[in-house]
Order: C-alpha cells, then structure tokens, then sequence
C-alpha cells in the first residue's frame, strides 16, 4: 500500500472517529439538557405519589426510553404505608420496594457511581419489568453514605448506554432524585401524623374530634342528628401479651380495614386510642348505627385473622352507640362532642358488662 492510500485510510478511521465522538457529545449534550429539566421538575413534586410518577413516566417520556423501574430501599415499610391510602392511580404502582438492596443484588449495594452497559439477563432480569432492552443505565440514589434505591433506564438500543457515556449528569440526577424522595416522605409524614394514624391508615383522634364538631354543626343547622360508634377489640391485651406486639399490630390493622369494609363514604372512621375505635355517622339514628355495629361484629368475627406465622383467632368487639341532636341554643359544640363521646363509651362498657362481642345503644339523646 502506497504512502498515499495510507494516508487516506487513516483519513477515513479519524474521520470515522470523529463522527463517533461528536455523535456521543451530541447525546451527551442533550441527556444533560434534558435531565436539568427533570431535576427542576422533580424539585417541584408537591407529593410523594407525584415524585415517583415524574421518576418514572416523567423520566421515561423525557428521555425516550424503553423501560423505567425504581428501586426503592425501605426496611421498614415506611414509604408502603405512606403510600397505602393514596387512589389506585397514585405512585407505588411499578415501584420495587426491598427491604436491602443487598438481598436484591449484593453489587447494588456497593454502587457507587452510574454504571452504563448492556443489559445482562441473569444480573438484571429483576431490575426492569420489560425485557425488550438491550442496554441500561444504573443510576444510584445516594445522600452521602445512604444508599436509598436505583433507578433504571432501558433501551431497545444497545449503544444507547455504553460505558463511554458521561456519568456526571445522571450521578447528580441520582443525588437530587434522593433528595426529592426524602423530602417527600417528610411531607407525608407530617400529613399523616396530622390526620392518620400511621399503624393502621385509618384517620386519628384529633381528625375525628375535628369531623364530629363539623357534623354537629351541620346537624343544627339541618335540625338533623349525629350517631356515634365507640368500639373496642375484646381481650386485646392478652393476645398482644401472647403473640407480642407485632402480632398486636397486625391485629389492629385487620379490623381497622374490616370496618372501614362496612362504612359509607360520608362517615368517618378512626383509630381512638389503643385498641378502641370510632365511627361518625353524619345524619345517622340509634337503628342506623346500630345495625352498623352489628355488620361490624359480623365482619370482624365471622372469619378468623391472622394473627402469627402459622397462628389464627376469632376477634370479637364491644360496641357501643350514642346519638346526639344539637340544640339551636347550643353554642359549645366541643362540649357536645365530648359528651356525645362519653355517652358512646358508656354504652361501650355496658357491652362489656353484658358478655363482650355485642352492641349496646344509649336510650339518652344528647343535647
């Protein structure tokens, strides 16, 4: 080969190079582009079911890629329970809760930075819900030493992610995605300890207290009355006492979600305190709450719940029913919804009195 055609050849290779890195610079300019606009959206997440939508439809439409997944590491199902009462439709849907990334993938853990390359059926196939990909993107969610998950990015194109790609940008996407989250799951804290009881999802004391006054003060104006259910778990304390407190625990969510099974949608349910539990019926009359009470108990101690590992028992309730018709010359109505309470939990007592597992309805109106 002549001096010339040597010449020319490498002409061609340098060329052909050049096209290369300038078509990578290219892709690199605009994933860079692109993920700054992710990260100002998702600094604009106004709540955690919003955050992991943006993570992953937001991010998946922006980038034009094939499959999105988020890992998200929660040992103690915090972020589950956060997420529990949010509409179907919320964010949950398609993320991979594990309790350690470690007992996803013991390299997960250890990752460090970005990783980009081609996709591996054997080290990923429980990283992305499409196998239709041929390269993918690690992208570590870490807040300094805390590793809070992965996000994974997938494409057809399997020189869409290669160990060549610049890694700044998505490391720093990866910082400010585990920022997001945890501010988020903040937020969500604070909502729920203002309005839920965080073990079973129901709706707290000071959230009940807050809906009976608004109904009482309905009810007088529409010269309309107001039912009120306490109810409480029989022989709790020996079977916590027996299983322990996770077992308690567990309990306790059970029948919360089967009364919540029995309600309406305009009353209110709400985890009292302990082991006891209320209902509001806005409109509701002695024969209304008591027939509540009594699909309740049905539902409770019709079929056995889960206790343990291996362990069942019937659980039974002791009911009790008041029902308030607010005077129009009452003024106090924080007064009558304590005495409403109080009527509600005497007749509660008189359940327990009378054998336990029964409903018991005050004959006194309150007023």
């Amino acid at each position: 080969m002549s001096p010339l055609e040597l010449l020319e050849r490498e002409n061609r290779e340098l060329t052909a190079r050049l096209v290369e890195v300038t078509a990578a610079a290219a892709r690199n300019d605009d994933v860079r582009r692109k993920t700054q606009e992710r990260e100002l959206a998702l600094l604009g997440a106004n709540s955690l079911p919003q955050l992991i939508d943006l993570l992953q439809a937001g991010l998946r439409k922006s980038f034009h890629l094939d499959a999105v997944s988020l890992v998200l590491q929660d040992p103690q199902h915090e972020m589950r329970h956060l997420l529990s009462g949010e509409p179907a439709s919320a964010g949950g849907r398609g993320v991979l809760f594990v309790d350690s990334m470690v007992s996803l993938a013991p390299q997960l853990a250890r990752l460090e930075r970005p990783w980009f390359g081609p996709f591996n059926e054997a080290e990923h196939a429980g990283l992305v819900q499409s196998r239709l990909v041929a390269s993918l993107a690690l992208v570590p969610l870490r807040r300094g030493e805390q590793l809070d998950g992965l996000l994974v990015f997938g494409s057809r194109d399997a020189n869409r992610f290669t160990p060549d790609l610049a890694s700044d940008y998505m490391a720093h996407l990866g910082i400010i995605a585990a920022i997001c989250l945890e501010n988020a799951v903040n937020r969500a804290r604070l909502v729920r300890s203002g309005l839920t009881d965080f073990l079973t999802g129901f709706h707290n004391r000071r959230y009940m207290q807050a809906r009976l006054r608004e109904e009482l003060a309905r009810a007088q104006r529409d010269k309309g009355t107001v039912a009120c259910l306490m109810i409480d778990v029989d022989h709790f304390k020996p079977l916590n006492d027996a299983h322990g407190h996770l077992a308690g625990d567990s309990v306790l969510r059970e029948v919360a979600r089967r009364i919540d099974s029995q309600i309406r949608v305009s009353d209110t349910g709400a985890r009292f305190g302990g082991d006891e539990f209320a209902v509001v019926l806005p409109g509701g009359q002695a024969r209304d709450a008591e027939a509540l009470g009594r699909r309740v108990l049905r539902t409770v101690s019709g079929t056995l719940v889960p206790v343990a590992p291996g362990v069942t028992a019937t659980i039974t309730l002791s009911i009790g029913v008041a029902v308030a018709a607010p005077e129009s010359t009452t003024r106090d109505l924080k007064l009558l919804a304590e005495r409403l309470i109080a009527e509600a939990d005497a007749a509660l007592y008189k359940s327990k009195a009378a054998g336990r597992n029964c409903v018991t309805a005050s004959a006194t109106i309150v007023t």
